[in-house]
């Protein structure tokens, strides 16, 4: 499994993932999350396509330390998708581990997230992985840390 970037190549692919339809609530397509990053530069958007060999499965974007706002200089995973036909298979994991990985080595201590409250929530996928909620709300979403030791 690999990030790539997403290229007038792979771009149309990618859109055509889908999560199951009780998850939509929770999480915007790959179609509606470019449009927002392509309408808030501010937010310092970077994104990839998630792949497993040749094939998209699953989409990732981030605010990356972004120069203003709530989460100014900051590492905030705005979007995580993995494809329906994909889920139960550790790539959603196996990608936070990889964006864990790339925001430590930008030097953080932290990545942060939110999710939705809900029946169907991701706050058990989240909590798995060692997030822990900071107390705050944004948006009426509950905003979740990963806090990366010390070196």
């Amino acid at each position: 499994m690999h990030l790539r970037e997403i290229t007038d190549d792979n771009r149309d692919a990618v859109r055509t993932l889908r999560v199951r339809r009780g998850q939509k609530q929770f999480v915007a397509s790959v179609s509606k999350s470019l449009k927002e990053a392509a309408r808030k530069p501010e937010a310092n958007p970077w994104y990839r396509a998630v792949y497993r060999g040749d094939e998209p499965v699953g989409f990732v974007m981030l605010s990356w330390k972004p120069p203003a706002g709530p989460y100014q200089g900051r590492h905030f995973l705005w979007r995580l998708l993995v494809d329906k036909r994909y889920q139960g298979r550790g790539i959603g994991r196996e990608a936070l581990l990889q964006i864990a990985a790339l925001v430590r080595a930008d030097g953080a201590t932290e990545l942060l997230t939110s999710y939705q409250p809900g029946d169907g929530e991701p706050w058990p996928f989240y909590q798995k992985f060692g997030f822990e909620p900071t107390g705050e709300i944004d948006d009426g979403e509950i905003v979740l840390r990963l806090t990366f030791p010390a070196r």
